[in-house]
């Protein structure tokens, strides 16, 4: 039991760090910066990277910008990855539209102009399949790919700085 316990830490190591951000084998959050901050071996990097995945406070990092999150935010304001890990469902359902509430308040999280309301859902609607690849897919790989998506747009690329 304990090995299977020991080799379900190691899996969910790389799962962790890349969803963080890349800050390190561990990523960032309360068990990299606070609790292992001088992790050298790798069996703390398992510890912190559990900590940060498994107390939620990786999440609360990316989103406020603290606990060694600060440039995993990436362009778009915090609130959006808030945004969408609260309403990823009804925002996928929204961009296989092209239309609907989560877009809406989407685009307002994000700033766009009432002018270029019809190419942000457009641009999710004809990109639905990078933004929601799969049914795991998750609110930090749809937040990159929005940010992906967007920077191919010359009217949305001006949103992302």
């Amino acid at each position: 039991m304990k090995k299977l316990f020991v080799a379900a830490l190691i899996a969910s190591a790389p799962l962790t760090a890349s969803a963080a951000g890349g800050h390190g084998p561990a990523g960032c959050g309360l068990g990299t910066e606070v609790i292992f901050r001088d992790a050298q071996v790798w069996w703390q990097h398992v510890l912190a990277a559990t900590t940060n995945a498994t107390s939620g406070n990786q999440t609360f990092g990316m989103t406020s910008g603290t606990l060694g999150c600060e440039d995993a935010m990436g362009p778009l304001r915090a609130e959006v990855q808030l945004f969408m890990d609260q309403n990823l469902e009804q925002l996928a359902s929204d961009s296989a539209r092209g239309e609907g509430e989560s877009l809406a308040a989407l685009s307002e999280l994000i700033g766009i102009d009432n002018a270029d309301q019809a190419t942000f859902n457009s641009a999710l609607k004809s990109n639905f399949d990078k933004l929601f690849s799969s049914a795991e897919t998750t609110s930090g790989d749809v937040y990159s790919a929005l940010v992906e998506v967007m920077s191919q747009d010359a009217a949305l690329a001006k949103y992302l700085g």
